[in-house]
């Protein structure tokens, strides 16, 4: 379902782009990740939304029957167990859009993602 409408580089008009309902559950994911990190930077990255803090934290995207969601190769690791029922790759994972999206699971890796990147720039 990747809408053809090109978006203006923000992640508002990459979000107008598609259906209502996945309008939702993007506009829910950006939500999740602004109330664990508000002062994480948004961006457009390899042309879909993208946080930044201390380096890039995480990126999703939506697909036809999917949304992706990328937390890089750590935190795809560090959640395999509760990843195990999505398809995964290094740093990828999708969550089918014809089932819940695990919005408790994305606050939990995101998380992860800021104590890794605030250790990393301690250092």
């Amino acid at each position: 379902m990747e809408a053809s409408v090109k978006h203006n580089g923000t992640i508002d008009s990459y979000i107008e782009r598609y259906p209502e309902d996945v309008r939702i559950i993007l506009e829910k994911i950006r939500k999740t990740i602004k109330d664990i990190v508000p002062e994480a930077e948004e961006a457009i990255s390899y042309g879909i939304p993208t946080y930044r803090l201390k380096g890039n934290l995480v990126h999703f995207a939506a697909f036809r029957n999917h949304i992706g969601f990328y937390p890089s190769p750590s935190g795809i690791a560090a959640f395999e167990k509760e990843l195990a029922d999505y398809k995964t790759s290094k740093g990828a994972v999708q969550f089918p859009l014809d089932r819940p999206i695990p919005f408790a699971l994305i606050r939990k890796i995101v998380r992860f993602r800021v104590k890794e990147n605030m250790g990393r720039a301690k250092r």
